[in-house]
């Protein structure tokens, strides 16, 4: 299983170099979901593209078992700094454990399935897949998300990712802003509010954002702004709470500057993540075996790793998500510094060493009869 993984290395750090090289945003991802598209097709895996009705979402297929594992793709990039949070490295390791579990998928009695899942910087591709069905057969769902340092129970935190626009009047900044209500006045407003607020936050909460829209010039009075916010907690019950404290700033902003809004959801609601303990153990003694140093079990839940989509997955599916560490001198996701380091030599290590653990966990879960029972019990209660 190892070789077939070493034996395609140029062929999958290849693959990771050329997402990196041509970053996409949300649901736009068309380059990048083509070349993994053509890659398993070419290597023989079953492909349907576009499901879920998104264009850049795929299933790629190989064997028949009763058992189906899902190793999940991502591969969006963010706006202006590309692949600065490493989704290059997650569609190649879920490619490479693809191929290593291809030859001994029907003597497990298993399914592999590579599920390219767009969005899930912001648009949340898995909470859409999972609602259409696509996770409605899946036993497990399994990938590896790169940073600094290997975290196998990696943690993150429930999301609403919001815009909040406030409508006023248009006048003349100077001859007559008497007949003007100022919109941008209003964005102000809720932030003051906003950030008072933060004294108050429970233990575990965020929120943070930025204006998208101000104004369009110094002698017009905006009667449009608009504000993007994300509101975090450490679980959906305490994300609703701070929402609902979050929403009475965004009313403020309005009242006080005589404006209207509307608060739009841009994404569903991210849950927060439920690693699976068994499988997390496993993993973590695949990736020791690797050579791999991941943080204790004691420090993994000091620090959530911000949001995602997977979150949802496994409040529905047994999974994991697990951080696969690279040297990125000293730099964190989201920066730019950090995508520079997504194609360096330790994140095509990443690449192979995740795609190993990931493959090399599914075939203990396959051979585990327990195990086996266990997630071929939840498909059939949900």
């Amino acid at each position: 299983m190892s070789d077939t993984v070493s034996a395609a290395r140029s062929d999958l750090i290849a693959l990771s170099h050329s997402i990196h090289a041509e970053p996409e945003l949300a649901f736009e991802e068309h380059r990048s979901a083509a070349k993994l598209v053509e890659f398993l097709r070419g290597r023989g895996f079953d492909v349907r593209t576009g499901i879920a009705d998104l264009p850049t979402a795929f299933e790629a297929s190989y064997g028949s078992g009763d058992l189906v594992i899902g190793i999940l793709a991502e591969y969006d990039a963010l706006p202006e700094i590309g692949h600065a949070c490493g989704h290059n490295i997650i569609a190649a390791s879920a490619v490479g454990a693809g191929l290593a579990l291809a030859p001994v998928a029907d003597e497990l009695g298993i399914t592999v399935r590579v599920i390219g899942t767009p969005a899930e910087e912001t648009g949340g591709g898995k909470i859409l897949m999972l609602e259409r069905g696509i996770f409605d057969d899946v036993a497990a769902a399994l990938m590896v998300h790169p940073g600094p340092f290997d975290i196998v129970g990696a943690m993150s935190l429930a999301l609403a990712d919001l815009a909040i626009t406030f409508t006023g009047r248009e006048a003349h900044a100077s001859a007559a802003p008497e007949f003007g209500r100022n919109a941008a006045d209003a964005v102000t407003v809720a932030q003051v509010g906003l950030a008072l607020l933060r004294q108050h936050l429970s233990p575990g909460q965020q929120l943070h954002g930025i204006v998208s829209d101000g104004g369009a010039a110094p002698n017009i009075v905006p009667a449009h702004a608009e504000m993007l916010y994300y509101l975090r907690a450490r679980t959906a019950d305490s994300l609703e709470q701070l929402t609902a404290r979050a929403e009475a700033c965004f009313a403020a902003g309005a009242l006080a500057t005589g404006c209207t809004h509307e608060i739009r959801t841009v994404s569903p609601p991210y849950t927060e993540l439920r690693p699976d303990p068994w499988l997390s153990d496993v993993y973590r003694d695949e990736i020791v075996d690797l050579g791999r140093t991941p943080l204790s079990a004691e420090l993994e839940s000091s620090r959530p790793l911000g949001s995602t989509d997977m979150g949802n997955v496994t409040h529905v599916v047994p999974g994991i998500h697990p951080v696969v560490g690279l040297d990125s001198g000293g730099a964190v996701t989201h920066q730019p510094e950090f995508a520079a380091a997504a194609v360096g030599e330790s994140a095509d290590r990443a690449v192979l060493d995740g795609a190993i653990a990931l493959a090399r966990t599914t075939i203990r879960a396959a051979l585990d009869e327990d195990q086996r029972a266990r997630l071929l019990e939840r498909v059939e209660r949900r």
